[in-house]
């Protein structure tokens, strides 16, 4: 047996060499922070080079999205129900795990020089071995009750590394926020794999796509787009989709290398996944696919206007990454599977490049974060200068760079459906190379400040870095001139191409946006302040995040806090004003029968007299 055969036959290996280390490190290497990186370090290497050996199965195998390589084992069996576990191997599944596998095992290595000397060491390296064991296992799972366990997982792990400073109280709230958020989509998922349960009796994912025609046939689509959108749900809040998107900025508030991991190839990236696997379900929904577009295209423009004002580089990152993610999501609205995969796997290397430079940048400034108190980094970091600069032109959409061919491809497409989504779309192309100019200049160009004495990171970060600006320069044309189109899609073989008058004029206007930004944030000829007081409207609502955050808070003072104030007085005057007043009315009742208990003849003799009066009257009214 080869060993891409070996690797097809033990993908299942993939996620489980991450699980061990988790299990490893807890329970032995806890105590022993070196072994615990090594351990983690090693699976996650060790993942990698599997999921490359089951790529390569795809590629020369012969292996499809029509054609899988499925191995499960029954998971239980109940009355009308009989569920598997196992894996399921396809292009799209084989690209995500090159995807999770690579950019997790990079960012522990960075880990090593950035965590060093942290007390909970041990503990970072265990939960970032069981988010990409709980990554790794959803891109294989063969049907949605599988894929859900683990989707919760992945969310748990999120909680548990974005909370990861437990002893600050913005980290423990950002870590409540995000699962709270993400569950409130998470319902709706769950009320969707349960409809889809109703009407099929399975949730594998080829049988689905086998009872699909015929379903649609005979019971038309109204139910079947419910249970989509139901379904959209869950990637609605996980990929931070408008208006559940308020956890992922927060997010930050998690060490820096769970940022780059979280938004470049793991949590965020997992309801994109989502609509992909599921995209037989949707393909034949237009009404469900139309909802989809739009809710990515407002997203990827509204999050990008956000981002212009934001003044820490984490959390302008955290913005762009919302606005990629409605791009993923605009290109599977309009159709074109494979521009939002190809947008992903290059999103992953710049975007986990743009984070780990980020923070290279914040441990050489000691955890300053506000872009405008850097400057003149140029000089003291040229390697994360060097690479940082090449994920901002790959974001950007700048040829050669990786950016360049995804956005092309979901610009393309979202042009041959609607004309107000490319308007959408395009806009965002150029507000993207702004922020990201507006970024790299602020923190590498300008005046350094004569407080920090900056120096370059150590070889532990830098390396990660090194591979992944080669990532991003190759990681969009190699693919592209092999044919990502042909193997990773939906439906018939997707030919690419360019079309030169998209691209290029895409292209022009994220050059002019760069040389705006430079004007205005690198040789400072341009006032960023006179800019902003032209339009102080849309200043206000991009510095303040369109007041999204406050909104729900007013919403939660006024129903969650409210409904709390009215239950609250109910509870105080009516439950126990009821038992209360029981009580003193059998108090008061029982003090006046104790009166007549004195024990003196006198008063009860008195008191037969008056009853006797009484009874005499009485009686004589009623003859």
């Amino acid at each position: 047996m080869d060993f891409l055969t070996y690797s097809l036959h033990h993908a299942w290996l993939i996620p489980l060499l991450p699980a061990c280390s988790f299990l490893l490190i807890v329970f032995a290497f806890y105590s022993l922070p070196r072994l615990a990186a090594a351990t983690a370090i090693t699976a996650l290497g060790s993942a990698f080079t599997l999921a490359a050996g089951v790529a390569a199965a795809v590629v020369s195998g012969g292996i499809s999205v029509e054609k899988p390589f499925i191995s499960k084992v029954n998971w239980f069996a109940i009355t009308g129900l009989s569920v598997d576990w196992g894996v399921l191997v396809d292009p799209i599944s084989a690209m995500m795990l090159i995807v999770v596998s690579l950019v997790a095992f990079l960012v522990a290595i960075y880990s090593v020089g950035y965590m060093h000397g942290d007390p909970g060491f041990s503990r970072f390296f265990a939960y970032i071995s069981l988010f990409a064991a709980s990554m790794l296992g959803m891109v294989l799972a063969v049907n949605l009750l599988q894929l859900f366990v683990l989707w919760e997982l992945v969310g748990l792990c999120s909680y548990l590394l974005i909370g990861y400073y437990f002893y600050k109280v913005s980290a423990r709230e950002a870590a409540k926020k995000a699962f709270m958020t993400t569950r409130i989509g998470d319902f709706g998922l769950l009320l969707g794999i349960l409809l889809m349960q109703v009407m099929f009796g399975t949730l594998d994912f080829q049988e689905l796509t086998a009872k699909l025609p015929g379903f649609i046939a005979s019971s038309g689509s109204g139910l079947l787009t419910v249970a989509a959108l139901l379904i959209f749900c869950g990637p609605v809040a996980k990929s931070g989709q408008f208006p559940l998107h308020v956890w992922l900025p927060d997010a930050m508030e998690g060490p820096t290398p769970v940022s780059a991991l979280i938004h470049a190839a793991t949590m965020v990236v997992a309801g994109v996944y989502l609509i992909a696997r599921s995209y037989m379900l949707f393909a034949d929904l237009p009404s469900a696919l139309t909802v989809v577009a739009w809710f990515g295209g407002i997203t990827a423009l509204f999050a990008a206007v956000i981002a212009l004002t934001q003044r820490e580089i984490k959390r302008i990152l955290a913005y762009s990454t919302v606005s990629q993610l409605g791009y993923m999501m605009l290109a599977l609205g309009v159709g074109s599977l494979t521009a939002s995969m190809f947008h992903l796997m290059t999103h992953a290397f710049f975007k986990a490049l743009l984070f780990l430079g980020a923070g290279s940048v914040m441990h050489a400034l000691h955890d300053t974060a506000d872009i405008f108190k850097m400057g003149g980094l140029k000089y003291s970091m040229k390697v994360t200068h060097a690479t940082m600069g090449i994920a901002v032109l790959a974001i950007a959409g700048i040829p050669p760079f990786a950016g360049f061919f995804s956005k092309d491809e979901i610009l393309l497409a979202v042009s041959e459906v609607s004309m107000p989504l490319y308007f959408i779309a395009a806009l965002t192309v150029v507000l993207t190379a702004f922020y990201m100019g507006r970024m790299f200049f602020n923190v590498f160009y300008g005046e350094p400040d004569p407080h920090q004495h900056p120096h370059e990171s150590g070889g532990w970060m830098l390396f990660p870095l090194v591979v992944l600006a080669v990532l991003s320069v190759v990681g969009g044309i190699v693919p592209f001139a092999l044919g990502f189109g042909d193997w990773v899609r939906f439906g018939p073989t997707h030919h690419a191409g360019i079309n030169w008058a998209i691209a290029g004029s895409s292209t022009l206007f994220s050059i002019a946006a760069l040389a705006l930004a430079w004007r205005m944030y690198g040789s400072k000829q341009l006032s960023a302040d006179a800019v902003a007081a032209k339009l102080p409207w849309l200043y206000t609502l991009s510095y303040n995040k369109f007041f999204v955050d406050q909104f729900y808070t007013l919403i939660r003072s006024i129903f969650v806090d409210g409904l709390g104030a009215v239950l609250y007085w109910i509870d105080v005057n009516i439950v126990d004003g009821l038992v209360n007043n029981l009580s003193r009315s059998y108090a008061t009742a029982a003090g006046l029968v104790r009166k007549l208990q004195s024990g003196k003849i006198q008063q009860y003799a008195l008191v037969y007299f008056a009853a006797a009066i009484v009874l005499v009257v009485w009686l004589g009214g009623v003859r």
